[in-house]
């Protein structure tokens, strides 16, 4: 069942996304070779407590940290550790979320560690872009796979793959809800888009094949032929007007 959102639940989704926003833009700022990802972690946690909000993942299934750190040919849920050095030429996907009086706010972000090969930046530019493609597609009376087809005909213009493994989903009172909303599909197919659905978009975009496997740890997700992957995620709700981008920077509620 898919949960409609009042406004009033959309504005503390809003007060959660802006946080998320502002904590993911302070750790961009200090990603430089030479930082472990723990260490990541602990600034995260340190901002979630500096902001008064829960954290969204720490205690999620078993997961122990603020944060999902996926280095290179890590897809998503990477495991923060102490041994895991940022080098130049890295990029990092850094996905986080917290909980705002009861409702959540989740985004990602994949950031390149120092100079980066063109082919890599353009694999970063084109999983942002494809981001926005779908989103774009979020109005009232558009169907859900219209935005998973938008999604996976950018990739696939640019000669990347969609990840199908892992998927969007639904969010509000609790982090994931129903619908899935999948990186690939068919237009004007899937349930039709209605006033105050709220979803979190993420694209998910392999340089190589779109296969993928689990590590030994239940959590790491990795491309199988070792090829760059890239992650992007805002939360959206779908107003009268269209899209409303919440995990963005602004002004927040005193």
């Amino acid at each position: 069942m898919i949960v409609i959102k009042s406004p009033r639940e959309i504005e503390k989704m809003r007060q959660a996304g802006r946080i998320v926003a502002r904590i993911l833009n302070e750790l961009r700022s200090q990603m430089e070779p030479g930082l472990s990802t723990i260490e990541i972690d602990r600034r995260a946690e340190l901002l979630i407590q500096k902001y008064e909000v829960k954290s969204a993942f720490k205690g999620y299934k078993g997961f122990k940290h603020c944060i999902c750190t996926s280095i290179n040919d890590e897809v998503v849920h990477g495991i923060p550790s102490q041994k895991r050095i940022l080098k130049t030429g890295d990029i990092i996907g850094l996905d986080f979320g917290v909980i705002y009086e009861g409702y959540y706010g989740d985004a990602a972000i994949t950031l390149p560690v120092g100079e980066v090969p063109e082919e890599t930046k353009k694999l970063l530019s084109v999983t942002e872009e494809a981001l926005k493609k779908g989103i774009s597609k979020m109005r009232v009376s558009n169907h859900l796979f219209d935005i998973s087809h938008a999604i996976q005909q950018c990739v696939e213009s640019h000669g990347f793959s969609v990840v199908r493994e892992f998927v969007g989903h639904g969010i509000g009172q609790k982090l994931h809800e129903d619908p899935a909303v999948p990186n690939y599909g068919e237009a004007h197919c899937g349930v039709q888009l209605r006033e105050g659905m709220v979803f979190a978009v993420e694209p998910m975009v392999n340089q190589g094949g779109g296969a993928v496997k689990i590590l030994d740890d239940g959590w790491t997700a990795v491309t199988v032929d070792h090829s760059l992957s890239a992650h992007f995620e805002h939360t959206i709700a779908i107003l009268s007007h269209g899209p409303d981008i919440l995990t963005t920077l602004g002004e927040m509620n005193a």
